[in-house]
């Protein structure tokens, strides 16, 4: 299904509230390149950036033209012609539980001046696009977060944590398995095409990662016109013995301080498809030559590298936070589109204030993990289990790396019949705990 998102019509109801504060909501004209230009400036500024090089316009211009680009402006401003407020939506592909996929209206690149905070204006932004991806029949919405605060009054729930590990390689002696494939270090444009094909290949299998290309891909690469992106950027590609490409890690090498065999990695982004190759970069990396720590961000909470050190102290999770959130906007749809883990019949009270996902909801789990939802009217069936949440919640059930008993405990959850979460999360639980690798 093609989402003609970039130019639905701007939301009615947000730009007369804003219309009232003498504030224009408005799109732009992404085939106008000043006008393009001039909405990125803003936007880099909202996050304190320096302003952007022409190189870097250059290069990522073309790989955001496609998106729904929309600001907010002040002609009394000081500078009228650029907006005071951003936000950046478009439709990517969402791995749900079961190695399937769910379009998503992916939410990015949210500011407000400082001129301009607490007039409602993010408000009125955020609940466009909302209104504006349910106009057009996307069923959630997603977004990773600088701050975590703001989005829960939204209806966005916390479905994804990371950890940013950091090892002692000194420590931290290889104890996993041997690899008969090999390593190689290669330029980063040599995984434009295939690297990518790699990434996408593997996507299915982790609930959580989504389908990104264009600017998100080649950054990662040190490709996307930004001098630093590129400085010192190194990769190592893992083949199979058939020669085939199974996995590739980017990393820098960090010199600290004056003692030259104490260096930092900064390990910046590994995938890989098979176990094989997650041990052979990994190895590749801890056992590195004049290297006496590895800095590893945003990685997934369970990694298999913490049972294939001999000294499990040597690595640490740190910075455990929650990285993506989802915003569920059609119960059914959503519900549906994904798998479990065991059959069941669940009731769920989903309250949303602002009306998306309203509703009292019948979820039928069958014995092969597949589902079907539909609004009830009727009294629930007695074998049901039963639950009253909030969409926010819901949202971080979703994909299956949230407990429903932990949320139970905290209050965030109630159970309508007892035993209720416990059911709902021996369903819900993903067998492959979620992880998203990269910022959007």
């Amino acid at each position: 299904m093609t989402y003609e998102y970039a130019e639905a019509p701007i939301d009615a109801l947000s730009a007369e509230r804003l219309a009232a504060q003498g504030l224009d909501f408005s799109l732009v004209d992404t085939a106008d390149r000043e006008a393009l230009t001039t909405w990125v400036q803003a936007e880099n500024r909202g996050f304190h950036g320096t302003r952007m090089s022409q190189e870097k316009l250059d290069v990522q211009l073309p790989h955001i033209a496609h998106h729904r680009t929309t600001g907010v402006w002040d002609p009394d401003a000081a500078d009228a012609d650029s907006p005071v407020a951003t936000v950046s939506t478009w439709v990517m592909d969402l791995t749900v539980p079961g190695e399937m996929s769910i379009p998503a209206w992916a939410v990015s690149a949210v500011t407000v001046s400082p001129t301009h905070r607490r007039r409602g204006i993010a408000r009125a932004m955020l609940e466009a696009e909302l209104r504006t991806a349910v106009s057009l029949d996307v069923p959630v919405a997603i977004l990773t977060v600088t701050e975590a605060t703001i989005y829960r009054r939204y209806g966005f729930g916390p479905s994804v944590m990371s950890a940013d590990w950091t090892i002692d390689t000194t420590r931290a002696r290889w104890i996993g398995p041997e690899t008969s494939g090999s390593l190689g270090l290669v330029e980063p444009e040599t995984l434009l095409q295939e690297g990518y094909e790699l990434v996408q290949r593997v996507r299915l299998r982790t609930p959580g990662q989504v389908e990104f290309a264009d600017l998100l891909w080649e950054r990662l690469l040190g490709i996307d016109g930004d001098p630093e992106s590129a400085k010192g950027l190194r990769v190592v590609r893992f083949d199979d013995d058939e020669g085939e490409l199974q996995g590739f890690a980017a990393y820098r090498v960090v010199e600290v301080g004056d003692d030259f065999t104490k260096h930092r990695l900064d390990l910046t982004f590994l995938v890989s498809a098979t176990d094989e190759a997650y041990a052979g970069l990994w190895r590749f990396l801890l056992e590195m030559d004049l290297v006496s720590s590895i800095s590893a961000p945003l990685r997934s909470f369970d990694e298999p590298l913490l049972w294939q050190v001999s000294d499990p102290r040597a690595v640490k999770r740190n910075g455990v936070r929650e990285h993506l959130w989802t915003r569920i906007l059609d119960v059914p749809v959503a519900l549906s589109a994904r798998r479990y883990s065991t059959a069941g019949v669940f009731v769920l009270d989903v309250s949303d204030d602002l009306g998306f996902a309203d509703g009292l909801f019948l979820l039928t789990v069958a014995a092969d993990g597949s589902a079907s939802v539909e609004h009830l009217d009727a009294e629930a069936p007695d074998d049901a289990a039963a639950i009253a949440l909030t969409v926010d919640d819901l949202g971080a059930l979703y994909l299956g790396g949230v407990s429903a008993i932990t949320l139970a405990r905290a209050g965030r959850i109630t159970e309508l019949r007892p035993g209720s979460a416990a059911s709902l999360d021996a369903s819900f639980r993903s067998p492959v705990t979620p992880w998203l690798s990269i910022w959007f």
